[in-house]
């Protein structure tokens, strides 16, 4: 999908570039150089940023092309961030980028798993490593091969009636 990067902040801009997002979401707790330079370069994009959980309830309300939570999770109550993630997830963007230390913090792969994320890169540098969990809803499942209507018993009737 997206060509692997040497530092979060190529990763970052590269899924910037793929996906020209016109509204982003960040939250976080530092300023994302990569992020900066998108938004100045595209001045018609919208870029609302958020400190941490739970959002404000002017973000939290409105739809985001992408989502960006990057130095965030590893200051929260790991509770706090399942919730952030969830409710970005659900409510608030149907794509998604997470950035996080999983040694400086209580998280676990399998907990981004579990909300449908995938490891997209991992970035080493000296003793951190940092691993960038991504998330797009028309890449989450794919339509199983048995989903046509050649697998029906009637496959003259397929797609026509719902019930």
């Amino acid at each position: 999908m997206i060509a692997h990067s040497h530092t979060p902040q190529r990763a970052l801009a590269a899924l910037l570039d793929h996906y020209q997002p016109d509204r982003v979401l960040h939250v976080g707790q530092s300023l994302q150089p990569a992020l900066d330079a998108f938004a100045q370069s595209h001045p018609g994009s919208q870029v609302d940023h958020a400190v941490a959980a739970p959002l404000e309830q002017s973000i939290a309300q409105r739809r985001y092309d992408l989502a960006l939570v990057v130095d965030c999770l590893e200051h929260l109550p790991k509770r706090n961030g399942l919730e952030l993630l969830g409710g970005i997830r659900n409510l608030n963007a149907s794509r998604m980028a997470v950035l996080i230390d999983l040694a400086a913090s209580d998280w676990q792969a399998t907990d981004f798993f579990s909300l449908g994320l995938q490891i997209s890169d991992r970035f080493q540098r000296e003793a951190q490593t940092l691993t960038l969990f991504t998330y797009d809803l028309l890449e989450y499942k794919q339509v199983p091969d048995w989903l046509n209507a050649k697998f029906w018993a009637n496959p003259q009737m397929f797609g026509k009636y719902w019930w």
